[in-house]
Order: structure tokens, then sequence, then C-alpha cells
């Protein structure tokens, strides 16, 4: 099922959609997808998180045990502490981010939804939220699951990543296209 309707590849893709065929079998594939968002945004929140799973000074006991801690702390299903333990053991865990994003994406696909990624300078209101859910669904004439990250570099603006397409109307990016301009004429 999940590589009819969305392409997730590589070494991330295979786990997302192993997890995901998982979940589907037990019928608990909005409990997983909430646990892995929980568990993104742990990730985003802590250096320290962060600094287990991408460095490879750590050994896969040690990340094993670690996020085995985290995940207890939290209270996660099973399914997803099993997957996220075994991720961790076959010393993949630098790549949980990208098997976050694989699985809901098969989630989106699987509801009929299209999953993106939106970059902006700072937190958006709801307004704006509102507005950006509507443009999206007024594009792709789906419903759009997206998460938002923020980026001050970007300065302002947006950036929105949906499936292969890209739209970047961040200021950083305008004004470096002047920056070009300028330096072509001058």
């Amino acid at each position: 099922m999940a590589g009819k309707d969305t392409i997730v590849s590589g070494m991330a893709g295979r786990y997302a959609s192993a997890l995901f065929d998982l979940a589907v079998e037990a019928g608990q594939v909005d409990a997983i997808a909430a646990d892995l968002e929980t568990l993104s945004a742990l990730i985003a929140e802590s250096d320290d998180l962060r600094r287990l799973i991408k460095s490879p000074a750590f050994s896969a006991d040690e990340q094993e045990k670690a996020i085995a801690a985290v995940l207890d702390k939290v209270g996660v299903a099973s399914l997803t502490y099993n997957f996220v333990k075994l991720v961790a053991r076959n010393r993949r865990l630098f790549a949980i981010e990208s098997m976050i994003h694989g699985y809901k994406a098969l989630v989106a696909t699987s509801k009929g939804a299209i999953s993106a990624e939106v970059t902006v300078a700072e937190p958006l209101s709801d307004g704006h939220r509102a507005a950006l859910t509507q443009a999206l669904a007024d594009v792709t004439g789906k419903t759009v699951d997206y998460d938002v990250k923020i980026d001050p570099k970007i300065l302002g603006g947006i950036i929105v990543r949906l499936g292969s397409r890209m739209v970047d109307a961040s200021l950083r990016t305008k004004l470096n296209a002047i920056k070009l301009a300028m330096k072509e004429v001058g």
C-alpha cells in the first residue's frame, strides 16, 4: 500500500514504510503519528537529544538505552517504542527525523491528503495559518498536512516544499537575487 501511493525512498523510506505497514496492521496509524510528532518536537527542543541521535560517538547500546529512557518518560505506544529502539540498535538513529517525515507523508497519502514542509522566519499567527491552509488546498485541490519550521535566517517570507515542488518566497532569497543583479550591472 505504501509504495503505491507515495514515494518514500532510501533507507529512511524503507523504515517509514515498514512502520506504516505495522501501524495499519495494528490499527494504530494515528497513535503512532502522534507519538512520532511528540518525538520530533522533543528532538527540535533539545540540543542534547539532537546530539545523541546525530553523533556517531555514542555506541548503539548507549543510544538505545538513552532513547528508551526518553520514550519511557514521554509514554509512547509499544509499537513506537520498539520501532525507535530497533532504529537505535541498527545504528540508524541519525535518520529518525527523515523516517518520521516519511511516515507522516504515508499517513497523509492514506487519508487522501498531501504532506508539505513550510519554513517561516517567525511563528505563524492563527490567521496566517488558516490562509496558508486554504492557499495550499486551493493549489493542490486536496487537504495538505504541513509541518512548520521556524528559521530566522530566511529573514521573512515563506518557503514551501510540496512533494518535489518548492516555492521559495523568502526575503533572504529575494535579497540575494537583488545582490546578484547589482553585481551584474556594476
